[in-house]
This record gives structure tokens, sequence and C-alpha cells, in this order.
């Protein structure tokens, strides 16, 4: 019986379609080929990235040099653009809408709101456009592609150090003291750095299929700016003003960009207490959004660039 379902089986095996003889597949395959745009598996796709981590530097430094370069003021827009943005949602929900009260150092509390989420936004909406803007260089060379999210990210990490540098001063001049809790500032920028590089990888991979998510990506932004609490304390304006039960602020405060948002706040403006649970989702999103992210990204790797 055996004998005979092996025979089988060798009939079914040489009935399987394979390369056509003389075709291009088949001699590719006696001869070892493999196609240019495989997939490698993780671990090398790893050791290829850290290989080419001073082209990933040197994009990202040259593209922020070269961002400003038509301008009069260069660089300085870097720092201007989220004062001038503060500035106008100072007076729209500070003055007008009266969204100051009852919040103590009110500009460092919008400042460090605007700044924090501003480098999250930008690096998101940066990972979007990072494959689907550069199909010429996908298309002319190999390399993993991951490399170019990455270096949009680096490029918002550098602006972000001149901004940072810039809401320190304020926060002082604002009365606030310099305190130990400043030396966990870097921690913080950290894990937001691993959700940014999460996020921008996902969004990358989406926006390289997405044609239409470049035109859809500002409204999702401007919404989740609005959620993320960066004009109003979340538990005041959601609760006590609004009337909804506590369940709707812990839903926000979990929210990644309101969870680091609070984070800074909390070590920047004495006596601004958020709840403790931001401490846990700021490392939770961080850890989650990198490795799912970087696994999303790497599972289309043979399909950037196509079509």
């Amino acid at each position: 019986m055996s004998d005979v379902e092996d025979s089988r089986a060798d009939d079914v095996d040489d009935a399987a379609p394979g390369p056509a003889p003389g075709s291009l597949a088949e001699l590719a395959r006696r001869h070892g080929l493999r196609p240019a745009v495989a997939r490698p598996s993780l671990t090398v796709y790893l050791r290829q990235l850290w290989q080419r981590r001073h082209f990933i530097l040197t994009y990202a430094t040259s593209r922020n040099v070269s961002k400003y370069s038509g301008s009069a003021l260069g660089q300085l827009w870097q720092v201007l653009t989220p004062l001038l943005n503060a500035a106008i949602y100072y007076v729209m929900f500070g003055l007008i809408l009266g969204g100051s009260h009852g919040v103590r150092n009110y500009p460092a509390f919008l400042l460090t709101g605007m700044f924090v989420f501003t480098y999250t936004q930008r690096t998101v909406t940066a990972g979007a456009k990072s494959v689907s803007g550069n199909l010429s260089l996908i298309r002319a060379l190999h390399f993993p592609r991951a490399s170019l999210p990455l270096a949009y990210a680096i490029q918002e990490l550098q602006q972000l150090a001149v901004s940072m540098g810039v809401l320190l001063v304020i926060v002082l001049i604002t009365g606030e003291p310099i305190t130990w809790f400043w030396l966990v500032i870097p921690v913080v920028l950290v894990l937001q750095t691993m959700f940014n590089v999460g996020a921008g990888l996902v969004m990358a991979r989406v926006g390289a299929s997405m044609r239409d998510l470049n035109q859809l990506l500002p409204f999702v932004m401007r919404t989740w700016l609005y959620a993320s609490g960066v004009f109003f304390v979340i538990h005041d304006k959601v609760v006590k003003s609004a009337g909804f039960p506590e369940w709707v602020a812990t839903v926000m405060y979990l929210n990644p960009a309101a969870s680091y948002i609070e984070f800074m706040r909390d070590l920047l403006i004495s006596r601004h207490t958020p709840p403790e649970l931001v401490w846990l989702s700021c490392l939770c999103w961080a850890v989650a959004a990198l490795a799912g992210g970087f696994w999303y990204f790497w599972r289309a790797e043979d399909r950037y660039g196509r079509g």
C-alpha cells in the first residue's frame, strides 16, 4: 500500500508546475539567483540598517539643512513655527475662550503641549510621505527601505533639540524653578522618539499604498491635537465642566500624545500632577509602537516601489 502511495506522490510532484525549460526563471534557479527585492530575515534586515547608519544620519542632517535654506531666517523657523502656533492658540483658547482659567502658568502649560505634540505630529506626517515621496530613489538603489522613515524621524529629533532649548528658557522666564526632575526629560524624549519611529514606520507603509493618505492626514492630526489636552486640563474640562464620567478622561490620558505631554508637564511645571497611569502609558506605547511598527513595515519590504 505504501508503494502505491509513494508512486502517487511522485506523480503529484512530477505534475506540479515549475519553471518552463529554457525560461528566465528556470535559468535563474539553476544558477542560484534570487530576486533583488526579496525580503531578508528580520535579523539580517536589522544588520543592514545598522550598516547604513551613517547614510541615515547624513540624509537626515542634509534634509534638515536644506529645508529652510531658501528662507531669510533659515533654521530659526524650526523654533518660530511652533512659537507662532502657540501664540495663536494662546489668544484663541487662552484669552478669548477662557481656557487659561484655573490653569497654573498657562503659557508654560500651552507651550509644553505644543512643542511635544508638534514633535509627534511632524514625525508621523513625514513618515507617511517617506516612501511614496522617494520612489525614484527606491527604484534606483537597493537598500533597506526603513532607512527613509528612520531618517525622517531623526530629522525631526534634530529640530526638537532646538525647540526644547527654547522651551526650557521660556519655562524659566514664566517662573518655574530648575528641579532634579529635569534630569528625567531625556527619558521622556527617548520614549516619545521610540513611539514616533514606530508610528512613522506604520504610516510609511500605509502611505506607500494609500495615495489619498496625505490629503486625509491633516484632518486626522487636527482631531488628534484637540483630543490630546494641549489647550486644557483633560480632567477639569471633560469631567468637571462637561460632566462626562471618569473613564472618558482616563481614555483621553491613555492617548499616546496626551501621555507624553502630561509626562513632560509633570517634570517642567510645579504642582502639575497628572494621573500616575501616564508613566506606564508612555512606556507601553513606546515599546509596542516601535516593535509593532518595525515588524509591520518589514513585512512589506519587497513591495515598496512597485507599481
